[in-house]
């Protein structure tokens, strides 16, 4: 066997979003707010679910990881894009393009099978609600939670396996904000059209399947609730919409970028700020905006915590200091 004498590549350059130095100043301020915003709103959520005992149902139990797993999915790539804006030459070393390659997988492919067990848990509830508490047991919602870990670890080692061994020889520049598996492959020094094929048909056939799954009985629940009136019908179809515009607002960059991939950089990278910053900053919204018992349970918290005494002691000790 003929070997190739590959020189290693061991960085890549970032190009960004924009290369203006004004236009970078300001989206690092944007995008740092909003960055702290994600923070803060899934942390809101998880300390709320966690302290208040009327939400320690299984609901908000995957709730609560949702707005983990959305802080995850925020926090791979949006530090390095931060650091980026205020540098001149945006470099990303091989290693750690990899683990920026892992993480999204991992946490994205997740967060598809999660909202996959949230759509269970609203079937059991409206279509089998006398069996409600049976069904979703301690340990069926810590499997529920388990198994979206689970897939989303073998997704992600799938896709890696498509990259790791592809040499890297020169050109070494990525057109994103962060290590995008479509784009890394491009790279590669060698015909990657079988492999880029593989890599859609995996993301693909995950991202449609449970798409497709979410439809399906998104669609069976509505049907049961439009053919019930009653009040407790009324509050399941204030949740269930918050669930389908959350199922939407994720899956439909998703199927754009990995299902039916573009060839406009622009628009591909307008969708991945879309699924990295802005999903996770509009699933806590979506969720406490329509939600009474969650606004009701973050007013006893900031009752209990935020009282005028407490804060204006707090106050008066940062002036001290």
């Amino acid at each position: 066997m003929n070997e190739r004498n590959y020189s290693h590549v061991t960085e890549f350059v970032l190009l960004g979003l924009s290369s203006s130095k004004e236009l970078q100043l300001f989206l690092f301020l944007i995008f740092s707010l909003l960055y702290l915003a994600i923070l803060l709103g899934n942390f809101l959520i998880i300390l709320t679910v966690t302290s208040d005992s009327r939400l320690h149902t299984p609901m908000y139990f995957l709730l609560a990881n949702l707005s983990f797993i959305d802080m995850c999915v925020a926090s791979f790539a949006t530090p390095k894009m931060l650091a980026d804006f205020l540098v001149e030459r945006k470099t990303i070393s091989f290693e750690a393009c990899l683990a920026q390659i892992f993480c999204i997988h991992l946490f994205g492919g997740g967060e598809m099978v999660l909202l996959v067990s949230m759509a269970y848990d609203r079937y059991v509830a409206i279509c089998k609600p006398l069996h409600y508490m049976t069904i979703m047991s301690r340990r069926v919602c810590i499997t529920l939670v388990i198994i979206p870990w689970f897939v989303g670890f073998i997704h992600t080692m799938s896709q890696l396996a498509f990259t790791v061994n592809l040499p890297f020889c020169g050109p070494n520049q990525v057109d994103s904000f962060f290590c995008d598996l479509p784009l890394v492959t491009k790279l590669a020094c060698t015909d990657t059209y079988f492999v880029s094929l593989l890599i859609v048909a995996d993301s693909g056939v995950l991202t449609l399947s449970t798409f497709v799954f979410l439809v399906i009985s998104y669609t069976v629940v509505l049907i049961t609730v439009r053919n019930r009136s009653s009040a407790s019908m009324a509050k399941a179809r204030s949740t269930l919409t918050a669930h389908i515009i959350v199922v939407v607002l994720f899956f439909g960059p998703c199927i754009f970028v990995y299902a039916c991939p573009l060839n406009g950089s622009s628009v591909d990278k307008v969708l991945a700020v879309f699924y990295t910053i802005f999903t996770p900053i509009l699933n806590p919204l979506i969720y406490t905006l329509r939600n009474k018992d969650v606004k009701a349970a973050m007013s006893k918290l900031r009752g209990q915590y935020m009282k005028p005494r407490q804060v204006s002691e707090l106050v008066r000790n940062v002036l001290f200091l």
